[in-house]
């Protein structure tokens, strides 16, 4: 069975090796492309604690200058994605959430006093608004953009050709700008009404409204928001849809 998985570079390649363990075949049409965007920090910004939402915005500062004076912070990833990204870049003290973003201002205040100044390496565009809810409790955030996400305006050449010979057995959707790009693709490549027939499999019920909004009619949602979760939503649907 071939799974399309759209999620950007390289956190693809990633959950392709994943599915192929799993014994489906993988095809691959990013609909999101990073950029980083330069950002000033000043040399003398004391910080308590680092907070992050996503490995892009790790990836984003690798080569920044700021990045040495960081990595010795306490850092607070959403994930357990992100929290080894930032452990593998150099951030010695990374600690998951293990959710989404409420669960992670959840653990930032349950781990540190109010009063506390947080650096926010953050997307351009976010689904959460963070400084608020901990500057509501008694934080100070200071954000620091450092990756935008581009949509891609079509699919790979291989993908559309799969999706008019009815070679996509599933779809695998990690966002809601991802789906939105995903959308947008299928109609400029005249896909439209294959892509909204195939089973949807996404990482969250705010991804999956989309989608149902959109005329998705086989739409399932991970139980948590993880691979291992979008993986089981996966099995569980292609093995409803065979019987």
């Amino acid at each position: 069975m071939a799974i399309l998985v759209t999620r950007p570079v390289p956190d693809n390649e990633r959950t392709a090796a994943a599915l192929r363990a799993r014994g489906y075949d993988a095809l691959l049409s990013p609909m999101l492309r990073f950029e980083e965007i330069p950002f000033h920090d000043e040399d003398d910004a004391a910080y308590d604690a680092v907070i992050v939402t996503s490995a892009n915005a790790i990836r984003a500062i690798l080569d920044h200058p700021s990045r040495m004076h960081l990595f010795g912070l306490p850092t607070f990833a959403v994930g357990g994605h992100t929290a080894d990204a930032a452990r593998e870049a150099g951030f010695r003290d990374a600690a998951s959430a293990q959710g989404n973003a409420q669960s992670l201002v959840d653990l930032v205040i349950k781990t540190l006093k109010p009063g506390a100044t947080l650096c926010y390496l953050a997307g351009a565009d976010l689904a959460h608004d963070l400084p608020a809810d901990l500057g509501g409790r008694g934080f100070t955030v200071v954000t620091h953009t450092t990756y935008r996400m581009v949509p891609v305006t079509g699919f790979a050449a291989n993908v559309g050709d799969a999706f008019r010979a009815g070679g996509i057995d599933a779809v695998l959707h990690y966002s809601r700008r991802s789906a939105r790009a995903y959308l947008d693709a299928a109609r400029a490549d005249g896909v439209e009404i294959s892509a909204l027939a195939l089973p949807q499999c996404c990482i969250s019920e705010t991804v999956a409204g989309l989608l149902r909004e959109a005329g998705a009619m086989q739409v399932a949602v991970a139980r948590t928001p993880d691979e291992n979760a979008i993986f089981d939503v996966l099995d569980r649907t292609l093995k409803a849809s065979s019987n």
